[in-house]
């Protein structure tokens, strides 16, 4: 049986997910990288949040951009393992029978 993470360390990752969105959020440049990047427009966007798996999403995008994830990381007092670890918690599990596989 796996070990569960723990709840507090998901409200963790959680939070650093909503610390990843306002950082973007906060730079007209920074979001619309990320709108374009996800195909979503401001509306599309509104409705992203209310998905479980957007907090993940987010903190790929950041994940993705090594210059991104540093500043993001220097403005939230972040190390970037602390956003990886985050990314992990709040990425779906992977599905078995999917063609591609999360390592």
């Amino acid at each position: 049986m796996p070990i569960k993470e723990r709840p507090d360390a998901t409200a963790r990752a959680d939070e650093i997910a909503l610390a990843g969105l306002t950082f973007l959020a906060g730079d007209g440049e920074r979001i619309a990288g990320f709108l374009e990047a996800t195909g979503m427009d401001p509306s599309g966007l509104r409705d992203a949040v209310k998905r479980k798996d957007f907090g993940a999403g987010v903190l790929a995008y950041i994940l993705s951009d090594e210059p991104l994830l540093l500043v993001f990381c220097a403005h939230a007092n972040l190390d970037p393992q602390q956003v990886a670890r985050a990314h992990d918690l709040l990425s779906p599990p992977a599905d078995p029978d999917a063609v591609v596989r999360r390592h």
